[in-house]
């Protein structure tokens, strides 16, 4: 049967059922063609209600649980599902060789009963006999949906990892979900292998190893290919780089990929300048979607903050980006959703909440349902923000210059850095070395 998955798309689910030994199955396929990107769906799993989430498993797809090192790999089939299905399915694969692996590899069974252990506390199913009273009574335990039984859920995390892009769990509410999160990414050489996209030898690019190697300046003429691979369909393409000036901005790096054939894109920027003598902080105030369309060069030195949502991000958190405003609040989500997060059995309800919150509120900044203000302070003033009124002023956007303190200069090096007469000190300190010799001689 054909049937369209709210905020996902089409699948064909196929379902089985003996009616005589009460076998039963079910399997998906998706509708559409393998995705331009891969897909990994994040959902923290903090109370019994999370269980009830739907999920969309394709063939390809890998189901990770870290906090219990567990991890699912691609399948032949496809799976329509919940979070409670998929859990019970593990518990009852594993489960199913416990007698023989007893006898043959003790060790092993008594690692795979701790790990069962831990489904069945997730699951809420109670110890039970293996008389036929209890037997009766597991079967109606299991009757009941492991969301609505009372008993505490150790907090966990499943992850869904598919290139294809073609799986999905399900969110809550809407896409603001702070327990949900989704990236999108371009797929490996060995993930189209994989897929059957290319085919293993297809990434097969003649270099050739006599072409002369200079040390001459980079002019702003001057264009530097690079071969190599696509990362999205693995056929050959061009790396090509160049000196670019930006106007009111400065000398940088461009490295631009571009595939003809299946359209990836990828850019890296880097300063092609000296170093400046005062740092930059830019001040953006955002009132609008069309604010999160606006360039943005955060250099690896910049430190990033939104103070409406108490956000601060140090200097040289998340490296150096050239991307869109929209592009570095998804990063940020991603980075602090991943690590920060509260999880396991120390962390406190009331953390918890907290993390919720302040993760729903970055949520309602990148949909930009609220104004916010985002300030970028890069000592080096090698970061940049694109100006919507160039070259007049731009209302939203405020640019400072500041003197950097001592103590940021003994941080990013600067302080033994000499530029002048180093030639004379270098002699002399020759010289000394060689006074010392002749002495001990």
């Amino acid at each position: 049967m054909l049937t369209s998955i709210p905020y996902f798309r089409e699948v064909i689910v196929m379902s089985f059922r003996c009616e005589h030994c009460g076998a039963t199955n079910n399997e998906i396929q998706s509708a559409g063609t393998i995705q331009e990107e891969g897909t990994a769906y994040t959902a923290r799993i903090l109370a019994r209600s999370d269980l009830d989430r739907q999920i969309v498993r394709s063939p390809s797809c890998e189901v990770l649980i870290p906090e219990l090192e567990l991890t699912l790999p691609p399948t032949s089939r496809g799976q329509l599902t919940t979070v409670e299905g998929l859990i019970r399915n593990m518990y009852a694969d594993l489960n199913m060789d416990q007698p023989l692996r007893r006898i043959q590899d003790p060790e092993g069974a008594v690692t795979i009963e701790g790990l069962l252990g831990k489904l069945k506390a997730i699951l809420g199913d109670e110890d039970q006999e293996e008389d036929a009273e209890d037997e009766v009574k597991l079967g109606e335990l299991n009757t009941k949906r492991a969301s609505d039984k009372d008993a505490p859920l150790p907090a966990f995390t499943i992850k869904l990892d598919d290139p294809a892009g073609n799986s999905w769990i399900e969110f809550i509410d809407s896409m603001a979900d702070p327990k949900w999160n989704m990236r999108k990414y371009r797929r490996t050489f060995e993930h189209n292998v994989t897929l059957g996209l290319v085919s293993a030898d297809g990434n097969v690019v003649a270099i050739n190893e006599k072409d002369e190697i200079t040390n001459d300046a980079i002019t702003d003429d001057e264009v530097f290919v690079f071969h190599g691979h696509c990362s999205s369909c693995g056929h050959p393409l061009d790396t090509k780089m160049k000196k670019v000036t930006i106007p009111y901005f400065k000398d940088i790096l461009i490295m631009s990929t571009n595939c003809d054939r299946c359209g990836y894109r990828d850019n890296e920027v880097k300063s092609g300048s000296a170093i400046s003598e005062k740092g930059k902080k830019i001040i953006l105030k955002v009132e609008d979607r069309e604010d999160l369309s606006r360039d943005i060069l955060k250099s690896e030195t910049a430190g990033l903050s939104i103070p409406e949502i108490d956000l601060v991000l140090q200097h040289g958190t998340l490296g150096g980006r050239f991307t869109t405003l929209e592009g570095i609040l998804n990063q940020v989500y991603e980075e602090l959703s991943d690590k920060v997060f509260a999880q396991g059995d120390a962390s406190e309800p009331t953390d918890r909440a907290g993390f919720e919150t302040f993760l729903k509120k970055l949520k309602e900044v990148m949909n930009v349902e609220r104004p916010f203000t985002v300030i970028v302070d890069d000592p080096l003033a090698n970061s940049y923000m694109q100006n919507l009124y160039a070259p007049d002023p731009d209302p939203n956007m405020t640019i400072e210059t500041y003197d950097r303190t001592w103590e940021q200069n003994e941080q990013l090096g600067l302080n033994d850095i000499k530029v002048e007469g180093y030639e004379s000190d270098a002699k002399k300190e020759a010289s000394d070395t060689t006074t010392v010799d002749v002495k001990e001689s």
